[in-house]
């Protein structure tokens, strides 16, 4: 039986400029610089309702962009060493890193936030923690469209490893289509069909396939289709 394609989100989330740049680039300068007094007191109780949503949701983007700074590395050591999953979901206290669940707990919904939430979902992915990362893609929002693909590919994965794949096909598809023409759309399509296939959906699947070898004829999905639809037409 086939295994879900993790390796799919991690990509596309090392793909987009904001985790790569944002995380290594920000980070730095949010540990580093220092608190400054504005003294315009009577200014902020003016616009106190404008100010203080804003600056929250600022702060909370600053700390969340920090603590994701520092915990990369231990997430990217996973791929040599799947343990190190575990510690960046966890964080290691002696080192004063706060793991990627405490970063969304305290800044879920800040851009920085809701990138640890991928990374987040995608580490309970790679440690087979199916419904702790179904919950976690499912809640993910913001991004390009590039990342809430990556979101529903990860969210049909997640449904593909637990083998409910009834549920897993239409989560691939939907990614497929938020990034259709890119390269990564005929991935996304192969999954559909694979779980539609497997879910004894076999006209849906059937005729993913063969969209995906008229729309991406020169993908290696699209090489491989035949044999899925071989497997499927019986």
């Amino acid at each position: 039986m086939l295994k879900p394609s993790k390796k799919i989100v991690k990509k596309e989330i090392k793909q987009d400029a904001l985790l790569t740049n944002y995380v290594k680039a920000t980070s730095f300068y949010y540990e580093n610089k220092r608190y400054v007094s504005y003294g315009v007191t009577a200014l902020i109780v003016l616009v106190a309702g404008t100010v203080i949503f804003y600056n929250t949701r600022t702060g909370n983007n600053e700390k969340a962009a920090a603590a994701l700074g520092k915990i990369i590395s231990i997430y990217d050591a996973g791929a040599a060493d799947p343990n190190q999953y575990k510690n960046a979901i966890a964080g290691v206290p002696e080192r004063n890193i706060m793991g990627l669940k405490a970063v969304v707990d305290n800044f879920g919904g800040s851009d920085a936030g809701e990138m640890a939430r991928l990374y987040l979902a995608n580490a309970y992915l790679y440690t087979g923690q199916y419904d702790d990362a179904i919950k976690q893609f499912d809640s993910f929002s913001g991004g390009s469209s590039m990342l809430k693909a990556s979101a529903y590919a990860g969210l049909a994965a997640a449904y593909e490893g637990k083998k409910e794949y009834g549920k897993a096909a239409p989560e691939y598809e939907r990614a497929a289509e938020t990034v259709k023409g890119a390269s990564e759309a005929p991935e996304y399509m192969n999954g559909a069909g694979r779980c539609y296939g497997f879910a004894g959906e076999k006209e849906k699947a059937l005729t993913l396939f063969k969209r995906l070898k008229k729309e991406y004829p020169t993908s290696s999905f699209a090489r491989d289709a035949d044999r899925y639809i071989s497997q499927f037409s019986v």
